[in-house]
């Protein structure tokens, strides 16, 4: 008699991946045609041992997406929070935190904000930056991942979560998530260097009561999938003021009568905030 057991995808390859079930780890591979990503909850027959056959993907709470052409393609499941990594060194613009909160609200995920590498820093060097995203109710913090700084605090918000990082390269992805797990995890750059592409798996990592996602997709990911309305869902100061508008197709620029830019003109909404809305959604419309 075949056994069949629910359980959760931990790392996922071309053709077959490895799941989590009842304290054990299959290898397994995947009937039919089945779209699965990392983080995926599915059913498993138990073929031999500890290998499996996917069955059946279950629901999911969550999705995030790629995009390329206006085609979504998947990359992870059932993840509650995303935590954008920022650096002065490399210096992350505010247009790649703007756009990761905006795909954050699209996919019901939590974004917050982790600015690493203040072993490198004056004190608050990070605090303008930080109060913006602050003001619109987004967590913060300050760490650096290498000297271990303020990493408790952090793990203490990611208990009882399923968080994937992102970040430019150099920001400090695979530091972190190796001082969160306990894990060596290698930059891709690293990997190449010495023949391992240890980044080209993606895999979820059961730690102390939390769950971290380590994926090679989502260093930066396109958003071209999104339609207006739903970039300025990423930006609910400027959505709250946009309900006030004269007109209802309001482009929030030069219109006359538009709320949003009185309140940017009275400092309710951030300068770099609304350029970066009117950034984004002017590249959706390019398309």
């Amino acid at each position: 008699m075949i056994k069949v057991q629910t359980g959760q995808i931990v790392e996922f390859y071309s053709n077959s991946c490895c799941v989590a079930s009842r304290g054990k780890e299959f290898k397994c591979k995947i009937k039919g045609r089945i779209n699965l990503v990392v983080g995926d909850l599915v059913e498993i027959e138990i073929t031999d041992g500890f290998e499996g056959l996917v069955t059946k993907l279950l629901d999911r709470v969550t999705t995030l997406y790629k995009s390329k052409e206006k085609v979504k393609k998947p990359i992870a499941a059932n993840i509650s929070h995303i935590g954008i990594l920022v650096t002065k060194n490399p210096k992350t613009n505010l247009e790649f935190i703007d756009k990761w909160i905006t795909i954050s609200a699209n996919a019901s995920i939590e974004p917050f904000i982790i600015f690493n590498k203040i072993d490198l820093l004056q004190i608050d060097e990070f605090k303008e930056i930080q109060k913006v995203y602050e003001d619109i109710e987004i967590k913060t913090f300050q760490i650096s991942a290498k000297y271990f700084t303020n990493i408790d605090e952090l793990k203490k918000y990611l208990l009882k979560k399923t968080t994937i990082f992102v970040g430019n390269s150099g920001s400090g992805k695979s530091t972190l998530t190796s001082a969160i797990t306990g894990k060596k995890i290698l930059s891709k750059a690293l990997s190449n260097n010495q023949g391992v592409h240890t980044t080209s798996v993606s895999t979820l990592y059961n730690i102390d009561e939390m769950q971290i996602i380590d994926s090679p997709g989502v260093r930066d990911i396109d958003i071209d999938h999104l339609k207006p309305k739903e970039i300025i869902s990423g930006f609910p100061e400027i959505m709250n003021h946009s309900l006030k508008c004269v007109f209802p197709n309001c482009s929030h620029q030069l219109d006359e009568g538009c709320t949003v830019i009185a309140a940017l003109k009275n400092g309710d909404i951030k300068e770099s905030r609304y350029n970066n809305f009117i950034f984004l959604s002017n590249q959706e419309k390019s398309r």
